[in-house]
């Protein structure tokens, strides 16, 4: 049977979402109220009557001209990327009425992060090579603990089709999404299993900063601001640019005005004052990591050691059967200025898994071509 897409209501994709394991928080109906300067529309695929798959996509205007834009779905769409729900059904059945509706909005250009797995690491699998004296300079390199034969098949089909994959930029962040994560398995796990888990370094500094008077605290919205002063100082630091407190006061509104809870706020408190705040997301069985601050005078109390395993411990508490610390970066060079989060990370006795990246097809090849030129210009 042909399928087809068309807009649903938030109502009808928040029920979908509910219906599934877990889908990306930033695939819920809500994200779009996040992100200032882009529209947003829920779109269902439908067999026959019956909905069968679901996405959320974002469409960037063109300055000046609003009747053009970039579509594009975060970690999305929620179809059978796989075929194991829907075997008669090719991937090209999916897509192409994805096509016909994002170029009948007036898009030029589609991006999508298709949500499937590749390959995974071990963590000490990852340790083995960052031991090695002349060991690989990627993990892209190392030999995976497991990898997906369907997925490979996805991302061979959507080649042929007239997919292209947007560079990673040699470092795993180039993607707008990242493409390595880390995640800390929780199913079938007790507490105590997942701290016996964590390197030693890893379980002595969360009992350092125990013993060093840390107290980990659940907030609320008013402590946003308390976190984006921290966060301003992470960033000032480690040179990104920050996001406006008002992006995260967006954040706590919409998705915790649909489901209250869903994005949490923790404070860690060292001497009456903040050393480090973090916002974890949840939806369905998987809990994210998602923002992060510290201050720089309160490193050697382990702060951050302490608010991952308070968001791990409250993860497990709910249900979840993963803790996501999402990305890092395709490295294993101790020169590289991102060494150090991947040891961060590998330090929880995870694993790495490397996702499909980010997709695009051209609907209108002057638009894009000149859209990117203007993205280019701006810088």
């Amino acid at each position: 049977m042909t399928l087809s897409v068309r807009v649903i209501t938030d109502a009808q994709h928040s029920a979908w979402i509910a219906s599934r394991p877990s889908v990306s928080f930033l695939q819920l109906p809500e994200w779009g109220r996040v992100k200032a300067g882009w529209r947003s529309e829920s779109i269902g695929w439908f067999e026959g009557s019956r909905l069968v798959g679901a996405g959320l996509i974002l469409y960037r205007p063109v300055p000046r001209l609003p009747q053009r834009s970039l579509a594009y779905l975060p970690e999305g769409p929620d179809i059978d990327w796989l075929r194991t729900e829907h075997p008669g059904i090719g991937l090209d059945a999916w897509l192409a009425p994805l096509l016909d509706h994002c170029r009948a909005k007036g898009a030029f250009q589609i991006k999508m992060g298709p949500p499937i797995a590749l390959r995974r690491w071990d963590a000490d699998t990852i340790k083995s090579a960052m031991a090695q004296e002349a060991g690989p300079s990627r993990l892209s390199e190392v030999l995976a603990d497991w990898h997906s034969g369907p997925a490979a098949r996805v991302i061979e089909r959507l080649k042929a089709s007239g997919w292209t994959q947007q560079s990673s930029a040699g470092a795993g962040f180039g993607d707008v999404q990242p493409r390595y994560v880390f995640q800390v398995p929780l199913a079938g796990r007790t507490l105590d299993d997942v701290f016996a888990g964590f390197n030693q370094l890893w379980r002595r500094n969360i009992r350092k900063a125990e013993k060093s008077g840390v107290v980990v605290t659940e907030g609320g919205r008013d402590d946003l601001a308390a976190f984006h002063t921290v966060y301003v100082e992470t960033a000032h630091r480690d040179h990104f640019t920050p996001r406006a407190l008002t992006y995260f006061e967006r954040m706590w509104d919409a998705l915790n005005d649909v489901q209250p809870g869903r994005l949490s706020l923790h404070l860690a408190h060292h001497d009456n004052h903040l050393a480090a705040a973090t916002i974890m997301v949840r939806v369905g069985t998987h809990a994210w990591y998602s923002y992060g601050a510290s201050t720089t005078a309160d490193r050697d109390v382990r702060p951050s050691n302490a608010l991952q395993w308070r968001m791990i411990s409250d993860a497990h508490a709910l249900g979840c059967d993963v803790y996501d610390l999402r990305g890092i970066a395709d490295t294993l060079d101790p020169d590289n200025h991102l060494y150090g989060l991947v040891q961060f990370k590998v330090g929880t006795g995870g694993f790495a898994q490397e996702y499909a990246g980010e997709w695009d097809y051209i609907l209108r090849p002057l638009w894009a071509k000149g859209f990117r030129a203007y993205q280019s210009r701006k810088g």
